[in-house]
């Protein structure tokens, strides 16, 4: 009676929850325990109570109608109802990456996510302005972005990594395109693996040297403005995107 009663109430305004619980495969009528964070979420911020329809999806089960079961302060549980829709890997691109400022480096992993970036990949360039990132922080607001643009799994993030490093072991076969300013870019029907973003006053010549001589990277050209960082990751991604037919 409850799971038909929520299907009939169910919409895409509903709250959707990132819920992954190890080794417990979702299955119809199971009631799940909500972590503290999100029974807060519920009850305190979407003003939600017993009865209440939820979304509730991760990489593994896919995405699942639930009632809530319970809440209060930061304790709560779900019962599932029927499963909407099957697991389904984003099709994307890693990101590369130099640190921004704090609200601009949370913005990248915002936009990336909602663009289908797969994997975030922070690196340490000649220019970068900070060294130090809080992975906890911005796998949050991955999670976050997941639930509001409706993907069903969560891109990872990867610890901060000098740019010589990563493409000293980078495949010769992984097609990496680099937005270089005021470059041609290939034209090629090259579909990229990923996509690399410099920091704020762009590479530095010996990094341009570094990447042109890389057999895996291509040049990609934004246009002729001088975009800041954020607003070339964006740019970068939707052009990718076109390149592949998304």
């Amino acid at each position: 009676m409850a799971v038909a009663r929520y299907r009939k109430r169910m919409s895409r305004s509903d709250p959707r929850l990132y819920l992954e619980v190890p080794d417990v495969p979702f299955t119809e009528g199971l009631e799940l325990p909500l972590p503290a964070s999100q029974a807060h979420y519920l009850g305190n911020v979407m003003r939600q109570s017993t009865g209440d329809p939820v979304r509730v999806f991760n990489a593994r089960d896919g995405e699942w109608n639930a009632i809530i079961q319970t809440v209060r302060k930061d304790k709560g549980t779900v019962r599932l109802g029927t499963r909407e829709r099957a697991p389904q890997v984003t099709e994307g691109v890693e990101l590369l990456f130099a640190p921004l400022k704090r609200d601009a480096t949370e913005l990248v992993i915002r936009m990336g996510t909602e663009l289908g970036v797969t994997c975030f990949r922070p690196v340490v360039t000649e220019r970068t302005n900070t060294h130090r990132l809080n992975l906890d922080r911005l796998a949050l607001i991955a999670s976050e972005a997941a639930e509001q643009c409706e993907r069903l799994d969560i891109p990872e993030i990867q610890p901060l990594e000098p740019l010589k490093s990563v493409l000293a072991e980078w495949p010769e076969d992984k097609p990496l395109f680099a937005a270089l300013e005021r470059r041609p870019g290939a034209d090629g029907p090259l579909v990229a693996s990923a996509l690399l973003i410099g920091p704020e006053g762009g590479f530095s010549d010996a990094e341009v040297a570094l990447l042109q001589k890389h057999p895996a990277v291509h040049a990609l050209t934004l246009g002729p403005l001088v975009l800041r960082a954020e607003t070339a990751v964006c740019a970068g991604l939707a052009r990718l995107a076109l390149r592949r037919g998304a």
